[in-house]
C-alpha cells in the first residue's frame, strides 16, 4: 500500500516539474509575442494599442525579405547537397566493418564538435585564397560542411534497423547496386533521411557565427539581419520576424514528430 502511494506521489512530482520546467521554457518566447503587435517603437508592457504595421515592415521589400530569400536559397541548396552526401556517407558506414571506420565517422562529424568561431575562422582563411570569400556558392559550400554531420547522424540511426538482407536479395535477383538502393534501401530509410534533411535545413536557416566570417554585404541571412539590427537598433520588427521563425519551428517539429511516428509503425 505505502509502495503504491509513493509510486504515485513520485509519477505526480515527475509530472508537475515537468510541467513547470515546460512553462518556464516557453513562457519567455511566448511574452514577446504581444510586443510584435505593439504599436509603439519601443518594447514595452503595457501595449499602447495593436498595430500590424511591424509586420508589414518585415515582410514588405526591403532589407528583410531580401535576407529572408537569401537564407531559404542557402538553406535550400545546402541541404540538398548535404542530404545526398550524408545519406551516402551514412549508407557506407553502414556497410564498413574495419577498424577506420572510427576515425572516417570521426572525421565526418567533427564540424559538429568544432566551436563555429575557429570553423568559421578557418574558412575564412581557406575561402579568402580561393575566392569564395562573400559569394553565395562560398557560402552553400559552409553551411553543407556545417549541417553534413546532422545527415550521418540521422540517417546512421535509422539504418541500425534497416535489414541488409534485403539489399543481397535484390542483388541476387539481378539488381544493381545502385538499383538495390534506390528501390530498396531508400524507400525504407526515406524517414530518417527526411528527418536528418529537416535537421540540416533548421541548422542552415540558424546558422550566424560562420556566416558573419564568410558572407557579404550581398550575401546577408536573415540571423545575421537580425544579430546586425539587434547591434544597432532594437525596434519590434526584430519580434514580428522572431515570432514568424517560432511559427516556422512549431512547423517544423510537428513534421518530424509525424516522421518519427511514420518511421515507428514502418518498424
Amino acid at each position: 500500500m505505502n509502495h503504491s502511494i509513493l509510486t504515485k506521489f513520485s509519477i505526480w512530482l515527475h509530472s508537475v516539474f515537468g510541467i513547470f520546467m515546460i512553462v518556464f521554457l516557453v513562457m519567455p518566447l511566448i511574452s514577446v509575442v504581444p510586443l510584435s503587435f505593439s504599436s509603439s517603437s519601443f518594447l514595452s508592457y503595457p501595449l499602447p494599442s495593436l498595430s500590424m504595421k511591424w509586420y508589414s515592415s518585415v515582410f514588405e521589400d526591403g532589407p528583410w525579405m531580401s535576407s529572408l530569400l537569401n537564407s531559404l536559397y542557402v538553406g535550400v541548396s545546402s541541404t540538398f547537397i548535404a542530404t545526398v552526401l550524408g545519406t551516402l556517407a551514412a549508407f557506407g558506414l553502414s556497410r564498413n566493418d574495419q577498424s577506420s571506420k572510427t576515425t572516417i565517422k570521426g572525421l565526418l562529424l567533427a564540424p559538429m564538435i568544432i566551436p563555429p568561431v575557429i570553423t568559421g575562422l578557418g574558412m575564412y582563411l581557406l575561402f579568402g585564397q580561393l575566392g569564395l570569400s562573400a559569394t553565395f556558392p562560398g557560402l552553400i559550400i559552409a553551411h553543407t560542411v556545417l549541417v553534413t554531420p546532422f545527415v550521418i547522424v540521422t540517417v546512421g540511426a535509422t539504418l541500425k534497423t534497416f535489414d541488409k538482407t534485403l539489399l543481397q536479395a535484390a542483388s541476387s535477383l539481378g539488381a544493381s547496386p545502385v538499383r538495390g538502393f534506390f528501390t530498396v534501401a531508400l524507400p525504407l530509410i526515406a524517414p530518417g533521411v527526411l528527418s536528418g534533411a529537416l535537421f540540416a535545413f533548421v541548422t542552415s536557416f540558424d546558422e550566424v557565427v560562420v556566416t558573419l566570417f564568410i558572407s557579404g554585404p550581398a550575401q546577408r541571412t536573415l540571423p545575421r539581419q537580425m544579430f546586425d539590427g539587434i547591434r544597432d537598433n532594437i525596434n519590434p520588427s526584430i519580434i514580428a520576424m522572431s515570432v514568424f521563425l517560432m511559427i516556422v519551428a512549431v512547423i517544423a517539429l510537428s513534421f518530424y514528430m509525424w516522421l518519427e511516428n511514420k518511421d515507428k509503425k514502418n518498424h
